[in-house]
């Protein structure tokens, strides 16, 4: 039965809001040979078989974080083999499995075979989104002449023939690295052409010369005399070189070489959570309709630029010629994964049949799932995944029975969507201490759907301090990354994920580059992910995306894997690591150092929180207390939130002195914000600023927030300054 109350819709027991049901209706349903009541129907199903499972989960977390504290209250002094034993005691410490043997099927080669850069954006900005899934390839030109990469000079005006210089020097050395010619270098070529099955370069001193490894050339575009894309292969990733004499680049280039194009983000995270602010049936319904138009390969958005509108779509496959002279295709977008919701939040776009809000995870899984199945089944099959797989990173997962939760739901979807079995694949985000602890028992849950691992150091820090939030005072942020833990937690995540058999059948990813002003300093340090044996690793923009990509042309990852597996010499990761809380033991913090780390961690967590509050905006980048410019989420909300929280907790500072640091860092932020018409100043009416107060919630309710998650006060408080700014 069907009906209407205040602007919602009944339908199988469970109330819509309208906005949302019709865009189920009118949008998803139309070409999937499903009907309303199936659908809704199966919904409701699937909420009445797990609703209850996923509460109870949660309850389970409560528990073991009661008993942490007063263990932790008891025992301040314990030694590490006491506190050891008890995690066994209790069962948040299992037993390692034996034998872990991953059979995941069906990944598109994105996963399987190429290792390279991943993006993560918020789906429900379809500008961002849009941007990320054509990141699959990138001018590598425009990124070393547009960053610091090569000077950290500031471009002059117009074209800086000196800048370029540099851009083109460094792309020719490139070339001669990586795909070397035999006895001369690219610099010296000045025509690319295709002599029968091969390709001839002409030099400048009248000889010619072919690649030294000829099946590095794939492929051109163009005639085979003077062709205006040459194609080229190396560690498994793609390079074009443009090639337009007539182009102010081209025209000085010996070869007429106007750009080389990158293959770079090879997957992208469409995220539904930590980069999002959705609260509300409004907000998920753009979200919803997002990834619908990314599965169907149709999500378009209008721009205004230099006064005309300009529409941005999904670009097409990228055509070319093989050396036989055979067309061929690769393929034009990132392969998208959509990150689901965890298990905490729930939302009120549908109400069950006692009125209450559903699992936000539950509803994400269910309803990005049917999304998708436009590019399963649907008019545009393929569009994305070729292998017929749906790929569904699932954040902030507690330990192997949180994982198992998460399996049970996915097969149950694709029973109820009439899906084969392990199409639904699953990304396990490692960045809660009970899943980096129990990592392969967590997999081996998941073996035959993973396709994913990846760790967050952030969000692991955040659980951290909250789960040992009674052990004692925490180092400050800064020191976190040189502890032991941190170590064993990177290396023990590549380590577990190849011994349970990824290699070839998932990905094994490292997180954020967080600073996306400095690329000079990223191409320095982010070698380090591939050289871990990380597959692929978090950049923050399209532009960083081309320049990690040539971290993969230096090393080829399936080779460090295979080195890894093999070494003898380092042996594995000491798993006790992982269980050295982050103390500050007997180091002794100055009160300069101490104000120092009170107003830093103050200054971000307003930075950032006035714009997720206030303006809905869930990820950007924002300038931290030196003006460097990072990216924020909730994770970086999480640590810096639990950071004071535990200082508060254990009299380092007081409530007195981290209020006070708040409203001078809240006028500092206003200062940032100024040239932003927007933005509303917390300074000095803080009382009516809903950011500032839901700073101080997060800090000084900071122990009674669940696993030190933000998302309740987050959601709350978004909610409050909807009503109060509509």
């Amino acid at each position: 039965m069907n009906g209407h109350i205040n602007a919602r819709t009944v339908n199988a027991d469970l109330s819509i809001d309208t906005a949302l049901y019709q865009l189920v209706e009118e949008e998803i349903l139309p070409g999937l040979n499903l009907s309303s009541d199936k659908v809704w129907g199966s919904l409701s199903a699937l909420l009445n078989e797990f609703q209850g499972r996923n509460q109870a989960l949660l309850s389970i977390r409560d528990e073991f974080q009661t008993t942490l504290d007063q263990w932790h209250r008891n025992n301040p002094s314990a030694d590490a083999a006491k506190y050891k034993a008890m995690l066994q005691e209790i069962g948040y410490l299992l037993p390692v499995p034996q034998k872990v043997c991953v059979t995941t099927s069906n990944v598109d080669i994105e996963i399987s075979t190429v290792a390279g850069p991943q993006l993560v954006v918020p789906i429900n900005n379809a500008r961002y989104a849009i941007n990320a899934a054509n990141a699959r390839w990138g001018s590598l030109y425009d990124a070393l002449y547009g960053t610091d990469a090569l000077t950290s000079d500031k471009a002059k005006k117009g074209y800086d023939a000196q800048r370029g210089a540099l851009v083109i020097a460094f792309a020719k050395e490139l070339l001669d690295t990586h795909c070397p010619l035999t006895n001369a270098s690219h610099s010296q070529v000045t025509l690319y052409a295709i002599n029968g099955e091969q390709l001839v370069c002409s030099l400048q001193n009248g000889g010619t010369a072919t690649l030294a490894n000829p099946a590095q050339w794939i492929g051109y575009q163009g005639d085979t005399n003077a062709p205006t894309g040459v194609l080229l292969k190396h560690n498994n990733l793609h390079l074009e070189l443009n090639i337009d004499r007539q182009n102010t680049i081209g025209a000085n280039d010996l070869a007429g070489v106007k750009d080389i194009i990158m293959e770079a983000a090879l997957s992208t995270i469409m995220d539904c959570e930590d980069s999002v602010a959705a609260v509300d049936a409004e907000d998920k319904v753009i979200v919803y309709r997002n990834w619908l138009g990314l599965m169907k390969g149709d999500l378009s958005v209008d721009l205004q630029k230099n006064g005309t509108t300009v529409t941005r779509t999904l670009n097409s496959d990228r055509h070319y010629q093989d050396p036989q002279g055979k067309k061929f295709s690769l393929h034009g977008r990132s392969l998208l994964f959509v990150r689901n919701v965890g298990h905490l939040m729930t939302n009120d776009a549908i109400l069950n049949s006692q009125g209450q809000e559903i699992p936000e995870g539950i509803m994400d899984g269910f309803i990005t799932s049917l999304c998708a199945l436009h590019d399963i089944r649907g008019a545009t099959k393929g569009g994305n995944s070729r292998t017929g797989s749906i790929y569904i990173v699932k954040p902030k997962m507690h330990g192997p029975e949180e994982v198992t939760f998460t399996c049970d739901l996915f097969s149950r979807i694709e029973e109820l969507l009439d899906l084969p079995k392990n199409t639904l694949k699953v990304g396990i985000m490692d960045e809660e201490r009970r899943t980096s602890i129990n990592l392969k028992a967590c997999i081996e849950a998941a073996s035959e759907r993973v396709a994913f691992i990846n760790t967050g150091f952030l969000d692991r820090t955040g659980d951290e301090m909250h789960t040992s939030m009674q052990a004692g005072v925490m180092l400050p942020k800064g020191m976190m990354k040189q502890q032991a833990w941190i170590t064993a937690y990177e290396g023990s995540n590549v380590e577990t994920g190849l011994a349970c058999g990824l290699k070839g059948r998932a990905q094994i990813g490292k997180g954020m580059w967080a600073k996306p002003d400095c690329m000079a300093e990223m191409m320095a340090t982010k070698l380090e992910h591939p050289m871990s044996g990380a597959n692929t690793a978090w950049v923050p923009s399209p532009t960083a995306a081309v320049l990690h990509t040539l971290h993969y042309h230096q090393v080829l990852v399936q080779d460090r894997q295979d080195e890894l597996i093999n070494d003898t010499q380092t042996g594995p990761v000491n798993q006790d690591d992982l269980l050295k809380i982050p103390l500050l033991g007997q180091y002794r913090l100055t009160q300069d150092e101490i104000a120092r780390e009170l107003d830093n961690n103050c200054q971000g967590l307003l930075g950032y929180m006035i714009h997720w509050v206030e303006s809905g905006i869930g990820c950007s980048k924002v300038a931290d207390i030196n003006q460097v410019g990072l990216m924020e989420d909730r994770a970086t909300l999480r640590i810096s939130s639990q950071s004071l929280t535990n200082w508060l907790a254990h009299g380092v500072v007081t409530k007195e002195t981290v209020m006070d640091s708040l409203k001078r860092m809240a006028k500092f932020v206003d200062e940032q914000n100024a040239g932003n018409p927007s933005y509303r100043n917390m300074a000095p009416n803080f009382d009516s600023s809903v950011g500032f107060q839901a700073a101080c919630e997060l800090v000084f309710e900071g122990t009674a927030q669940p696993s030190g998650y933000t998302e309740p006060v987050l959601h709350r408080r978004r909610k409050e300054a909807k009503q109060a700014y509509s």
